[in-house]
């Protein structure tokens, strides 16, 4: 059921708000932590990577692709195309984001997967790459009957949104594990960087929270669907 709210209103909100978290954690990770490097004798250089591509590849991105059928004023089958693309350029951001966490973590020398952050990381990237796979099949190539589409909607919106609300409360954790860390190694708690994560995350909740706001919002224009219920037709999942 949609929200009384106007989809397209809240879509100008959720893009200003990813722009500003875009270039937050790009001033942190470059200013403040040194820079990115895929190669690099100091390894937190390669750990940089990660939290710049979870947030812009992955949350962003995927969240860009879940407002992608309220925002763009374009054909369902091109709004439809354009969704399955900017989900799976998140979904392989994400995985090389985490690639260059357990790179960071095995030349440093660093256990891996200790952490509920982590954990529920890595039950995120594969919910998602479950979520793409079998709604690429299904939805798109080479496609499910009308019957079972209609009736695995439902269900694909209410999984994939279920697992972008964990992926952002999982990034504001991300954020608290990694200042707690550098607090414990002797960061002012009431400096400047401090403040930059903690807006930061908060940032990232704002964003995830117009997404979802979006998605359960009012349609600015009646659908014309082929396969899908009007409900769901600009569905962001």
């Amino acid at each position: 059921m949609a929200v009384g709210i106007n989809a397209l209103a809240v879509t100008f909100v959720a893009h200003a708000l990813a722009v500003i978290a875009a270039i937050m954690v790009l001033v942190w990770s470059i200013s403040y932590r040194g820079g990115l490097a895929w190669e690099a004798t100091n390894k937190n250089l390669i750990f940089n990577l990660h939290p710049v591509l979870m947030l812009i590849g992955f949350i962003i991105l995927g969240g860009e692709a879940i407002i992608s059928y309220k925002s763009l004023p374009l054909e369902k089958p091109v709004k439809k195309l354009i969704h399955l693309i900017l989900h799976a350029i998140a979904l392989a951001l994400g995985i090389f984001g985490i690639c260059a966490a357990f790179k960071n973590h095995n030349e440093s020398k660093i256990p891996n997967l200790y952490s509920l952050h982590s954990w529920i990381g890595i039950g995120v990237i594969s919910l998602y790459g479950f979520q793409w796979v079998y709604s690429f099949i299904v939805f798109f190539f080479p496609g499910g009957s009308s019957n079972l589409r209609s009736g695995l909607l439902p269900w694909h919106a209410m999984l994939g949104l279920f697992v972008y609300i964990l992926a952002v409360g999982n990034a504001a954790l991300g954020f608290l594990e990694k200042l707690t860390f550098l607090e414990n190694g002797g960061l002012d708690k009431y400096g400047s960087e401090a403040f930059l994560i903690n807006f930061t995350a908060i940032i990232t909740i704002l964003f995830g929270t117009f997404v979802v706001l979006t998605a359960s919002a009012k349609s600015p224009s009646p659908s014309s669907s082929n396969d899908d219920t009007v409900d769901y037709s600009y569905s962001a999942i």
